[in-house]
């Protein structure tokens, strides 16, 4: 199995954790790097938040041991606020991620996220902003384009190349699309290669066999899963027995996963309690019983209740 490497770190995996808000928290990201992420980053952070240096945003930067190389992934529009939050980053992370793809309108009618994939100029900006003032590794995630008709990401890929970022990740869709239809690989493969610097495809990677298949396709440095791990950090390891060995890996019990997970949240103290429910209804999705199972979970009010409910469940 390749490594794949961003400045100076190597990844011993060369598959990512994707950036997602409500999942990525600091319980999950270690989950996910046990079982086989090379690299897992955080959930996406107002820049503008950080700057005012916000308690929930700060927060959010928390960081384990375990996790490391990790990145942080910044939002926003107004450059001053991201270069400064870029700058009290220095000492919380390895990787400084920036968002250009999230579809979501809270982030778009902010002039966020894929709102800024029409302005290569200042995604330029944004990028240069972060490299003049990070000792790491600066690097960015974008979608393909606006709509199937304004495909922007080659332009958007080279602006941010020539401001010194250190890798691109490309989501195979447009804004338009958000998260439907299918992700179009053969835009990834173009994009990497024009590219001298990394590129990690995102898109489409729901299993082992579809991570090979992108890896074929694409010739990408490294693929990115996202909401095919939600509730399943063992995927990586599925994935990298499967680039291993051209073989399946049985799947590890989802629910004894959850367990791992509800002591992994208990530890890192601070998390909220409604987000442990959400990621109860992951784990649980297509077990056997999961209907009953997460009606049951809906109504505990205690980590102690949780527990409860999922040894009864598991008996």
């Amino acid at each position: 199995m390749k490594q794949f490497k961003i400045g100076n770190y190597t990844f011993d995996s060369p598959t990512c954790l994707a950036p997602m808000a409500g999942v990525c928290n600091i319980a999950f990201r270690v989950m996910a790097r046990k079982y086989g992420a090379g690299l897992v980053y955080s959930e996406f952070v107002n820049a503008t938040a950080i700057s005012r240096e916000n308690e929930y945003a700060i927060k959010m930067m928390r960081t384990a041991p375990e996790e490391r190389p990790v990145s942080i992934q910044l939002f926003g529009s107004e450059i001053a606020d991201i270069k400064k939050a870029t700058q009290l980053l220095q000492d919380k992370t390895d990787i400084v991620d920036f968002n250009f793809g999230c579809p979501s309108h809270q982030v778009t009618c902010t002039g966020a996220g894929a709102a800024l994939l029409n302005q290569p100029e200042k995604v330029r900006e944004i990028v240069s902003a972060m490299v003049s003032v990070s000792e790491k590794p600066v690097t960015v995630k974008m979608r393909i384009g606006m709509n199937e008709n304004n495909i922007t990401v080659l332009k958007l890929a080279k602006a941010v190349e020539s401001a010194g970022a250190a890798a691109v990740a490309v989501h195979g869709r447009t804004l338009e699309q958000q998260y439907s239809g299918v992700a179009n690989w053969n835009i990834i493969r173009q994009v990497k290669e024009a590219m001298n610097i990394p590129v990690i495809g995102n898109g489409d990677v729901i299993n082992e066999f579809k991570a090979k298949e992108m890896f074929d396709a694409t010739g990408v440095d490294a693929v990115m899963v996202g909401r095919a791990a939600c509730g399943n950090p063992f995927i990586f390891s599925r994935i990298n027995h499967y680039l291993q060995t051209g073989k399946q890996l049985p799947q590890k019990d989802t629910i004894d996963l959850f367990f791992e997970y509800v002591d992994l949240w208990e530890k890192y103290e601070g998390l909220k309690f409604t987000n442990l429910k959400i990621q109860a209804s992951y784990f649980t999705k297509g077990i056997p019983n999961a209907a009953p199972l997460r009606i049951a979970l809906g109504k505990v009010a205690s980590v102690g209740e949780m527990k409860e409910t999922l040894l009864k469940f598991q008996l």
